[in-house]
């Protein structure tokens, strides 16, 4: 029983088999003796709370908070002993304060559960009882047959069944899950694929078994047990077989396929960190503070218990005349008598732990956080998206954070690439309206700058060609300079493992170089956002790759159709740093196609213009595009031969594959012909650069993490200014043990050292991380913490969640910041202290696991500097106003102690303690509006209506007998008091004291060391200059400043000298305490 209720509460889970057995369709065995197994439903659950727990679970967080437990253990003490207040004065305020917290938190987490049904409800279509049955997503079962259409996203975690296609192929992208934009390719089994209607797979008859869920996005085991005419079928299923949850399928009409996998056990859910309450960094500090002043107070009530007793240890002062003792009281224990006084002064200095700091706290986070939403800088027109706060109680903690962690694919880039350039046979081109134009003026051509090819008509007469001299060729030279060009783009149009969605293939082009094939015609898919660029730029130029199958690749060039014979493609990997395909052209020829990094191609390169592309090359690096270098080679017929043979020996070898396929494609890729370079912009989203400059400026450190791979990476990296071409640029990779690893963790410690240069950055791929965490985090952390950038590739969603975790345990405890986009995003968003969503193109899982969630990068900058900045100093000055508040109002009850003999009285209900309460009121509202830095009619209002309600609550409360009250002490005590001039005297006396050494302070304050605020404010206050409205945190906003300084100058020598006499420059410090108005514009002086 005791097991039983552990298991339903969760803390004791019932025991799990390591496979699971999954019958598709749900059709169960007939016999009667299987037990089927259990598996939870396919909902997606982001909230904190459900109705049943919100109660108990949002009580237990709220008395977490010091102040919370402590008015509840003092609301039981008064209602345990005799003391000296009413267990209202506590009861009602703490009953008010968890009211307005837990509807607060209420609303926010309702907020979370509309977008989980949003998720939960979306329609899906079930094969079931021989029909396909529109259902929500929540109520997928597993082993439920679902269709899914093209572009729609995976529900669960599914095992391909069958698709449009013969051969039970389909396409999908994992952007979400991985941030890999490239078109992943999966299969059915064969006995499946055949299955492609709704009657047909009812007819199936089939077994999963698989691994029980775990949180690898490419591992899966299992295998499929297919009955057929009383035989069963064995078939083993890998990831190539599985669909995941957050997916889309892409180019693939529809597919069938089993859930495995639902809910919080699908790999997208288990790759989400779990859910924590986050609690700022002044709410951890206000309970220190809390702390303190229950030190405070506790010593207050020990003073005063032993000056009582001490006091009374006269006779004449322990049993006065005028307070006699009862018989109980006499023979009383002594300790428990000084235990209840000491909690009669505990209860009656109770007021020193400011019970309404948290409500006030909440409700400024609350209703400060609709300033986020409201701001129109922070709204994205073309998407028509607001900025969300998801939770409101971080807002402060976006003014202080030290590290930001951002993903790369959709969060710091469109996702979209666009061919820019290319060099061919040592000469540079631009691409201009779909055509190539040479870089650099034609000085024999009328307009100046044509393209170097139009229509194959032309492309034997040379005046169609730019007449540079860098163009003058030898008639003989001619026809090889075509060639050239044309084996250029052909290689671009055949070295790719592209997909291609055919809408309409039929179109017949105008010419060799130029198509009128819309892109609407023509949907590539592509392994790699590069690779669709450079086919769908060569199909603009002209040579339009139509598609392929097992054996053939189609190009049209001319209009006319070239079939290539694809014989073998040689992957990419991270080693080589390039691919290759070898093809037969319609000529009989057998070529080999191969592009890459220029590091790992032109080494390999015997022939072409290899000097003047590496040159381009790094021109093209400089601009920050991203560059790959294309070549080839011709194979005789004995040599393929050859290849073939020690090909096929690989692939089939069944020990070290690896190695052996490696040393035979290092055997082919070797004496290669430099046909030229292409260069590709991956467009990243407006102002990341300035948005990263800005944030580095301001002192944090960004890192950049990633599932894409290195090169990618890095490429991004220098083109966004997360690394720059002056920074060192250290890297750990491809390391194969610990010992490699700690031993390339010292070099590079030792590098940082020894290299006398300013900045560094450090590049590290997912699995050396995995080794440097494991036993070198130290030496880790030290290099990381003296480079100004680093980027992690190839990381796993959990691995994002613990380098976060690793810089938030480190000895500097800093506060950090994750942003991104997709599930992937998920973990490292939930593990950083404030996590933010972009609301990009790869879902909403991102946005609604988030603290906050934004359009885009760009609008970081704001959210740090502006709302992060005003939230911190809001915050700030009232826990510490708070706290100075009820100082003043509890320091005279303890002073008061001493006129009235111990006797726990409270001030207030006479003359003198009215005096007093009256002094108090006043000045720490005169102190809130000296702490004020800029004045509204809201201001004015609240702060002097606060001490016009006093005085007239006050008359009202006493000048009146009010029936409802028994006793009415304070009965007509105001009323006199006020009409004492004395009293008034008294009062301004007091007021003007308590505030005097505040006054001369800040008066020094702003003539010796005034912020850039004061330094305005003056400038408007003596020359009338209203342009300084945006006074800017950036060095331009201080180059700004130092001219309007002086022309502030010379109007001050025109007019009165006497105004001021003190002038600035840019060298002038910004204080820490500076509290401008912070923009991302710098300050036109020009406008003044």
């Amino acid at each position: 029983m005791w097991r039983w209720i552990r298991q339903q509460l969760g803390f004791d889970p019932p025991h799990q088999s390591d496979t699971r057995t999954i019958y598709v369709a749900n059709r169960f065995p007939q016999n009667g003796l299987y037990t089927p197994q259990k598996f939870i439903d396919n909902r997606i659950i982001s909230s904190k709370y459900t109705v049943w727990n919100f109660v108990p679970k949002n009580l237990f967080e709220q008395f977490r908070r010091v102040a919370n437990f402590y008015f509840l253990i003092i609301f039981l003490v008064q209602l345990m002993i005799d003391t000296p207040t009413s267990p209202v004065t506590s009861g009602l305020p703490l009953f008010f304060v968890i009211t307005v917290t837990a509807i607060k938190q209420g609303y926010e987490d309702w907020l979370r559960h509309n977008s989980d049904n949003e998720v939960n409800g979306a329609p899906v279509y079930v094969v079931r009882s021989g029909g396909l049955v529109k259902t929500r997503s929540k109520n997928i079962r597993v082993g439920d047959i679902v269709r899914i259409a093209k572009d729609e996203i995976f529900p669960a975690d599914l095992v391909l069944l069958s698709s449009d296609r013969l051969d039970g192929s389909c396409h999908v992208t994992t952007a979400s899950l991985d941030g890999e934009t490239n078109l992943k390719t999966h299969v059915a089994v064969p006995e499946t694929a055949l299955l492609q209607t709704v009657a047909n797979l009812d007819t199936l008859v089939a077994v999963i078994e698989c691994q029980q869920p775990e949180a690898d996005l490419y591992r899966f085991m299992g295998r499929m047990i297919i009955t057929q005419q009383m035989e069963e079928i064995v078939r083993p299923l890998g990831p190539e077989s599985l669909l995941l949850r957050g997916a889309r399928l892409k180019n693939t009409k529809e597919i069938f396929g089993v859930a495995v996998y639902t809910g919080m056990e699908t790999k997208m859910a288990l790759n989400y960190k779990s859910k924590s309450q986050k609690r700022s960094a002044v709410e951890k500090s206000m309970n220190t503070f809390l702390i303190i002043y229950l030190v405070i107070l506790i010593s207050e009530a020990v003073i005063s218990t032993i000056l009582k007793y001490t006091w009374q240890a006269e006779e004449k002062w322990d049993e006065p005349w005028y307070n006699q003792k009862t018989e109980h009281q006499r023979n009383s224990s002594k300790i428990l008598r000084f235990i209840s006084d000491f909690l009669a002064f505990l209860v009656l200095y109770n007021f020193i732990i400011p019970i309404s700091l948290y409500v006030t706290v909440e409700m400024q986070k609350f209703l400060g956080s609709f300033f986020i939403g409201w701001d129109l800088d922070l709204y994205h027109e073309e998407s028509d998206q607001k900025a969300q706060v998801n939770t409101s109680d971080l807002n402060e903690e976006l003014g202080q954070v030290e590290y930001v962690f951002t993903d790369k694919t959709g969060t710091l880039t469109e996702n979209e690439m666009q061919f820019r350039e290319c060099s061919i046979n040592g000469m540079k081109y631009q691409e201009i309206n779909g055509r190539l134009v040479p870089e650099g003026p034609t000085p024999d051509s009328s307009e100046g700058n044509l393209s170097y090819l139009s229509s194959l008509s032309h492309l034997n007469n040379l005046s169609h060609l730019t007449t540079s001299s860098s163009f003058r060729t030898s008639p003989e030279n001619e026809t090889e300079l075509i060639k050239e060009h044309d084996l250029f783009f052909k290689a671009v149009s055949l070295c790719h493992t592209v997909q291609i969605s055919n809408v309409q293939t039929d179109c017949t082009g105008d010419g060799p170089w130029q198509s009128n094939l819309a892109p609407s015609q023509l949907e590539y898919y592509a392994s790699s956002p590069d690779e669709k660029a450079l086919v769908e730029a060569a199909a603009r130029i002209g040579i339009v790759f139509i598609g392929n199958s097992e054996e053939t690749m189609e190009v049209k060039t001319l209009g006319k159709l070239e079939r290539y014979k694809l014989l073998h493609i040689l992957e990419f990997d991270s080693d080589r740093r390039r691919m290759s395909v070898i093809v037969q052209a319609p000529s009989g020829e057998k070529l080999l196609f191969a592009k890459g990094a220029e590091s790992s191609i032109l080494p390999k390169c015997i022939g072409g213009e290899i000097e003047k592309t590496r040159i381009h090359v790094d021109e093209f690096a400089l601009k920050g595009l991203r560059t790959l270098c294309i070549a080839y080679r011709k194979f005789t017929s004995k040599e393929y031969e050859e290849i073939d043979k020690r090909i096929f020996e690989a692939r089939t070898a069944l020990q070290q594959r690896e190695e052996k396929l490696a040393a035979v494609f290092q055997f082919i890729e070797k004496d290669l012909i430099l046909l030229g370079a292409t260069a590709v912009e991956d467009r990243l989203q407006d102002k990341v650069r300035e948005t990263i400059e800005a944030l580095r400026m301001a002192g944090i450190k960004v890192w950049v993490l990633t599932g894409d791979k290195h090169e990618t990476a890095v490429s991004v990296s220098l083109s966004c200014g997360h690394f720059h071409r002056t920074m060192n640029i250290l890297e750990l990779i491809n390391q194969k043990s610990d010992s490699e690893c700690a031993e390339q963790l010292r070099q590079l410690a030792r590098r940082i050292t020894e290299d006398h240069v300013i900045q560094h950055g450090l590049v590290v791929d997912g699995t050396s991380l995995s080794l440097a965490l494991r036993e070198h985090e130290k030496l880790f952390m030290e290099v990381c913490r003296n480079c100004s950038a680093v980027l992690c590739c190839r990381m796993a969603p959990l691995q994002k969640a613990k380098v976060i975790r690793l810089i938030k345990i480190s000895p500097e405890k800093p506060i950090t910041l994750a942003v991104g986009d997709g599930a992937n995003d998920v973990s490292m968003i939930q593990e950083a202290h404030v996590g933010i969503g972009i609301m990009g193109k790869e879902g909403r899982q991102a946005a609604r696991n988030s603290d906050y969630a934004i359009a885009r990068f760009k609008f970081l900058s704001k959210l740090l500097f502006v709302h992060g900045h005003f939230y911190y100093i809001r915050i700030a000055t009232l826990v510490q106003y708070f706290f100075y508040k009820n100082v003043c109002f509890i320091t005279p009850q303890f002073l008061y102690q001493f006129y009235c003999l111990f006797s726990q009285q409270m001030f207030g209900n006479w003359t003198f303690g009215t005096l007093v309460f009256t002094v108090m009121v006043i000045t720490v509202t005169v102190k809130m509006a000296l702490e004020t830095h800029f004045w509204t009619w809201i201001n004015h209002l609240v702060t002097w209506g606060s001490i016009i309600f006093y005085f007239v609550f006050s008359l009202f409360y006493g000048g009146i007998l009010w029936p409802f009250l028994g006793s009415q002490n304070m009965y007509f005590v105001f009323i006199q008091l006020l009409s004492s001039g004395s009293a008034w005297f008294a009062i301004i006396l007091m007021v003007v004291t308590c505030l005097f050494l505040d006054i001369i302070k800040k008066v020094f304050d702003r003539h010796l060391h005034p912020t850039s605020t004061e330094k305005a404010q003056l400038t408007e206050t003596n020359a009338g200059i209203k342009c300084l409205d945006s006074m800017c945190c950036f060095p331009e906003g201080e180059a700004a400043c130092a001219s309007v300084g002086r022309m502030l100058e010379r109007v001050i020598g025109r007019c009165s000298p006497t105004h001021i006499s003190r002038s600035w420059s840019a060298s002038d410090p910004f204080y820490t305490n500076d509290r401008s108005i912070l923009t991302l514009s710098t300050m036109d002086s020009s406008t003044c």
